[in-house]
C-alpha cells in the first residue's frame, strides 16, 4: 500500500488542479492532506515535515532568485512604458524596404520582448494588440499573422535572459548537486543560471533564424508601396536606428555582462531593471501611473512565482517522504532502452503537463523529481535544461491546449477564427520539433558555448 502513496499524491494534485483550484495552494494543500493520511496509516514519517522551515528559509536566502523580480520588472517596464511598441514601429520602418519587413520585425521584436519577460501570456497579448491589425492590413493571412505572434511569444522559454531560464537553472543546479551527493561525490560540480543562459543562446538564435527563413520563403504579403517617400528618407531610417539602439543595447549589456563573467545573473538583472527605468525616463514615459502599474504587475507576478515555489517545496518534501524518489529511480533504472527511453519518457510527460501547468509549476514540481535520476544516468545538466525549455515551448504552442493559443484568442478580433490560429502555429511547431531533433542529434549545440566561455 505504501508504494501507491506517491502515485495517489500525484493523481490527487492533478485532479485538484483540473478543478480550477489555485496552483500554489493546491500543491501545498494536497501534499499536507496526503501526509496527514499517511501519518495515520503509518506510511509517512512526520519528522520529514520538520525540515520544511529550513527549506523555506533556504528559498529566502537563495540569491539567484533575486533575479526573478528584477527581470520581471525590466520586461514589464519595457511593455508598460510603450518602449516595446516604439521598438516594433522603428524595426518595421527599418525593414520597410522589404516585402516581409513587417513580419521580420514582429519576429525580432517579439523575441526581444519574450526574452525580457519570459512570460508567454504577456508577450503574446502585447504583440497581438500591437501587431495583429497591422499584419492583417499588410496582406498577411490570418493564419500566418496569428501563428507568427504565438510562436514568437513562446521564445521567452529558450532565449535569455528570461525568468523561465532563471528558475530552471536554479532548480537544475540543486538537482545536479543532489545527484552527485547521492553518488557519494562530496565535492560536487556546479551548474549555474549563467551556464544555462549561455547554453540556450545558440538554439534560441537558431530558432529565430528558422522562423525568419520560413517567413521569407512561404509568406506573401502585399507588395511594398515604393511610391511612399518616407521609406527612403535617410533621416527617417536614421531616426529608426536611434530608437532601436537603446533597448537593444540594454539587452546586449545584460547578456554580455553574464557571458563575459562581469556580473552574475542577479547583478545583470539589477542593471536591466535600472536600465529599463532610465529608458522610460529618457523617452518621457515614466509617469506616476506607469510606475504604479509596473510595480503592481511586477509584485503580482513575483508573488505568484514565489508562492508556487513554496507550494512546490511542500509537495516535493512530502513526495520524498513517501519514497517517491526511490520509486522513480527504480522505474527509470528498469526501463528498457536505458537513458534514451528515460529521457523520451520525461520529455513526453513534461510536454503533456505543459497543457495544464505553466513553466513555473513544471520547473518546481516535476524537474526536481526526474532531474536527479537523469543526472545519475550521465545526462548533461545544460543539455537537459535546453531540452526542457524547448519542450515546454513546443507544448505551449501545440493545439488544442497550448497556452499561447488561448492568450491570443482573447485579444484577437472576432473576424479571426480559432481554426486560423491552430492552422497558423502548425509550421512553427514543425520548426521547433526540427530544432529539438537537431539538439538531440548534435548535443554540442547546447553544451559547446558554455565550455568555450567558462572552460
Amino acid at each position: 500500500m505504501s508504494e501507491l502513496f506517491p502515485l495517489l499524491l500525484f493523481i490527487f494534485t492533478c485532479s485538484a488542479l483540473l478543478l480550477g483550484y489555485p496552483v500554489a495552494l493546491t500543491l501545498a494543500g494536497s501534499a499536507l492532506i496526503m501526509a496527514t493520511i499517511g501519518i495515520f496509516t503509518g506510511d509517512f514519517d512526520s519528522t520529514y515535515l520538520m525540515a520544511l522551515p529550513n527549506r523555506l528559509f533556504g528559498i529566502m536566502e537563495n540569491s539567484s532568485l533575486i533575479a526573478v523580480p528584477l527581470f520581471v520588472m525590466m520586461g514589464v517596464m519595457l511593455e508598460k512604458s510603450k518602449i516595446a511598441e516604439t521598438l516594433l514601429e522603428s524595426m518595421a520602418q527599418l525593414f520597410s524596404r522589404f516585402q516581409n519587413g513587417l513580419g521580420l520585425s514582429v519576429i525580432i521584436v517579439g523575441a526581444l520582448l519574450a526574452a525580457s519577460t519570459g512570460i508567454v501570456g504577456a508577450t503574446v497579448v502585447t504583440m497581438g494588440l500591437m501587431s495583429l491589425p497591422t499584419l492583417l492590413k499588410r496582406g498577411y493571412s490570418p493564419s500566418q499573422a496569428t501563428g507568427m505572434i504565438c510562436a514568437t511569444g513562446t521564445l521567452g522559454q529558450i532565449i535569455p535572459p528570461s525568468i523561465a531560464l532563471v528558475l530552471l537553472g536554479d532548480t537544475l543546479s540543486s538537482a545536479y548537486q543532489q545527484a552527485q551527493l547521492n553518488q557519494g561525490i562530496f565535492s560536487p560540480k556546479t551548474v549555474s543560471v549563467g551556464d544555462l543562459f549561455v547554453g540556450s543562446m545558440v538554439p534560441g538564435l537558431m530558432l529565430v533564424l528558422l522562423y525568419c527563413i520560413y517567413l521569407i520563403a512561404f509568406s506573401n504579403p502585399l507588395p511594398v508601396n515604393r511610391n511612399n517617400p518616407k521609406i527612403y528618407l535617410n533621416a527617417s531610417l536614421w531616426s529608426s536606428l536611434l530608437t532601436l539602439i537603446p533597448p537593444v543595447l540594454l539587452i546586449l549589456i545584460v547578456l554580455g555582462s553574464i557571458l563575459g563573467g562581469a556580473a552574475t545573473p542577479t547583478e545583470a538583472a539589477g542593471v536591466g531593471a535600472c536600465g529599463a527605468m532610465l529608458l522610460a525616463v529618457f523617452k518621457r514615459k515614466m509617469t506616476r501611473d506607469t510606475l504604479q502599474s509596473v510595480i503592481e504587475s511586477s509584485t503580482k507576478i513575483t508573488s505568484m512565482v514565489f508562492l508556487i515555489l513554496v507550494g512546490a517545496t511542500v509537495f516535493s518534501l512530502v513526495f520524498r517522504g513517501f519514497g517517491g524518489e526511490e520509486l522513480v529511480h527504480a522505474f527509470f533504472r528498469d526501463l528498457p532502452g536505458g537513458v534514451a527511453s528515460a529521457i523520451l519518457l520525461v520529455m513526453v510527460v513534461i510536454f503533456l503537463l505543459g497543457f495544464i501547468l505553466d513553466f513555473i509549476e513544471i520547473t518546481f514540481v516535476v524537474v526536481p523529481i526526474v532531474a536527479p535520476v537523469l543526472f545519475s544516468m550521465g545526462v548533461d545538466p545544460i543539455w537537459l535544461g535546453v531540452m526542457i525549455a524547448l519542450n515546454l515551448q513546443t507544448s505551449f504552442l501545440t493545439p488544442p491546449f497550448g497556452f499561447a493559443l488561448f492568450y491570443l484568442r482573447g485579444v484577437a478580433p472576432n473576424s479571426i477564427d480559432t481554426k486560423d490560429i491552430y492552422r497558423g502555429v502548425v509550421p512553427f511547431i514543425g520548426l521547433q520539433i526540427l530544432l529539438i531533433i537537431l539538439v538531440v542529434t548534435f548535443p554540442q549545440l547546447a553544451i559547446w558555448l558554455p565550455k568555450f566561455v567558462y572552460g
